[in-house]
């Protein structure tokens, strides 16, 4: 049974995918790209890694297999090892082995597995059909250079023009003249004008203000029935990030572990049920993605190094 499909399709929904026996696959978030050398932009996408010592059972991948296939959830569990067992000979006898739209592994020296992630696929929901595209540089420098060029080989010719005679000139002046003196008293008789309409407006203007000034002084202001109190809700802070130590099957184990991290002072805590028919057990929950990877981080260093994360849908 080939279960890199399904791999596949959980690495577009979860952080950490776990292949019981193998390891785990990681995904990390990278931000817009721009590759100056060569006019390239990149949208958002996914990284993937891989770490070889997450190895434990988290159900996730066997519960998934299970609802796909409708089987048994032991019998997806087997057909995981099965699988891992062949990928582990094929690696062994020769050398490598590829995962669609997953990624390589290779052996190196020192036997251990390399992997290099498959790049034409982005895992990403928010960035859904958008690729990579390159732009060419504009080239204002180039088209700059061809107008001047243009400018330096083309003579502009000025021609003058003829002037009028002097007889001409004179009369010109005479009825300019006359035209100034009319505009001077026509704009005396005109300014006179506006100045009376506007002492007349101002004069309007107060009246209206002082007939407003009293209506207020006399209008008197009655509260027949209070206002009812407001009562404001204050909604509890979204927690989408949760740091696991563990899923469990039986839910009395899952109480186990809770009140073992409550014991080691750990702000414990426990989901319901999910969808799956497992108990998760948190060492906390976080509003932030930075806050809950630092956490996950400091657990596996000091307490858990299975620990992982689960990143709530919104």
């Amino acid at each position: 049974m080939k279960i890199e499909q399904y791999i596949s399709q959980l690495l577009y929904r979860y952080q950490c995918v776990t292949v019981p026996g193998f390891g785990a696959f990681l995904t990390e978030f990278q931000s817009a790209q721009l590759d100056e050398s060569s006019h390239s932009f990149y949208p958002p996408k996914k990284l993937i890694s891989f770490n070889p010592f997450l190895k434990n059972n988290d159900g996730l991948l066997a519960n998934h297999l299970a609802q796909a296939e409708k089987i048994a959830y032991e019998t997806a569990v087997n057909a995981i090892q099965n699988e891992v067992s062949v990928w582990m000979n094929r690696i062994q006898e020769m050398g490598r082995i590829s995962l669609k739209n997953i990624g390589e592994f290779t052996m190196n020296a020192e036997r251990n597995l390399v992997f290099v992630p498959a790049d034409q696929v982005n895992y990403l929901k928010e960035s859904f059909g958008l690729s990579p595209f390159m732009s060419p540089a504009v080239k204002r420098e180039v088209y700059k250079k061809e107008v001047e060029t243009i400018e330096e080989k083309t003579p502009i010719a000025f021609t003058p023009e003829k002037r009028s005679s002097y007889k001409g000139l004179k009369y010109a002046a005479i009825f300019t003249l006359s035209l100034g003196l009319t505009g001077v008293l026509g704009y005396k008789l005109y300014d006179n004008y506006l100045t009376r309409i506007e002492q007349e407006t101002l004069m309007v203007q107060s009246n209206v203000q002082k007939k407003i000034n009293q209506k207020i002084q006399e209008a008197t202001f009655f509260i027949e029935n209070p206002m009812p109190s407001v009562t404001l809700t204050v909604p509890n802070e979204n927690k989408p990030y949760h740091v696991v130590a563990g899923v469990f099957r039986v839910e009395s184990n899952a109480e186990k572990a809770y009140t073992a991290l409550i014991k080691l002072g750990f702000k414990a805590k426990r989901l319901p049920q999910n969808k799956h028919g497992l108990y998760p057990v948190l060492y906390g929950s976080f509003s932030s993605y930075t806050e809950a990877q630092a956490t996950m981080k400091d657990i596996r260093k000091l307490d858990n190094k299975d620990a992982w994360l689960l990143i709530e849908e919104l």
